[in-house]
């Protein structure tokens, strides 16, 4: 049983924090006896991907404490300055996958869509080429998005390293799939930009 007053405090505290009683009466006695829960691991991560990332010009990183997910928005190359959004979610589970991208673009434009979607099928070749450890990421395709399985890393981590792994990631697939629709890069030369990331990647996911 708890007293009054301090069931008071910790709902204003977990309002402030945009969580419940549960969470984080939770999470405190997690800190107290040292241990780290999945959630407060996810946060890290995205609070970590959301610091790495903001400095940059392309992705602009949206990110709400304890959250299991996190947006990030970048403009394309094209007339009218389309935008994706990219959707990164973790999952507090011992799943084969540590959570999933997504890549969401609205245009009416039928040439850009046309573009993008030969882009998104072009990269599952690649990744299925070049990846085959991670056989089980499953990828799906249909109106408007485009969605990836991040596996779960090929080696133990800290929440920084696997921040660092998920924004180089994304930055990667951003900064490719742009060369190629403004025409600076061909189906070859971004099979040969990722292989490069890979082989030089510390961690893959």
């Amino acid at each position: 049983m708890l007293n009054d007053d301090v069931v008071r405090e910790v709902d204003l505290l977990a309002h402030r924090m945009g969580t419940n009683r549960s969470s984080l009466i939770n999470q405190i006695l997690a800190e107290y006896v040292g241990y780290t829960t999945p959630e407060r691991r996810i946060n890290d991560v995205l609070s970590a991907v959301e610091q790495l990332l903001s400095p940059s010009r392309e992705l602009v990183p949206f990110f709400a404490p304890n959250s299991m997910s996190m947006s990030l928005k970048s403009s394309l190359e094209y007339k009218y300055r389309p935008t994706v959004k990219y959707e990164v979610a973790l999952y507090r589970g011992d799943e084969e996958h540590i959570g999933s991208l997504s890549v969401i673009f609205r245009t009416q434009s039928a040439a850009l869509i046309e573009a993008m979607t030969g882009f998104f099928r072009l990269w599952r070749s690649i990744e299925q080429a070049h990846l085959p450890a991670f056989g089980g990421i499953d990828y799906a395709l249909y109106d408007g998005k485009f969605t990836r399985d991040l596996a779960r890393p090929d080696r133990d981590c800290t929440a920084e390293e696997l921040a660092q792994a998920i924004s180089a990631y994304v930055q990667l697939f951003d900064r490719l799939m742009k060369d190629y629709l403004a025409g600076r890069a061909d189906a070859h030369e971004v099979e040969a930009a990722y292989y490069s990331w890979l082989i030089h990647s510390p961690i893959h996911i």
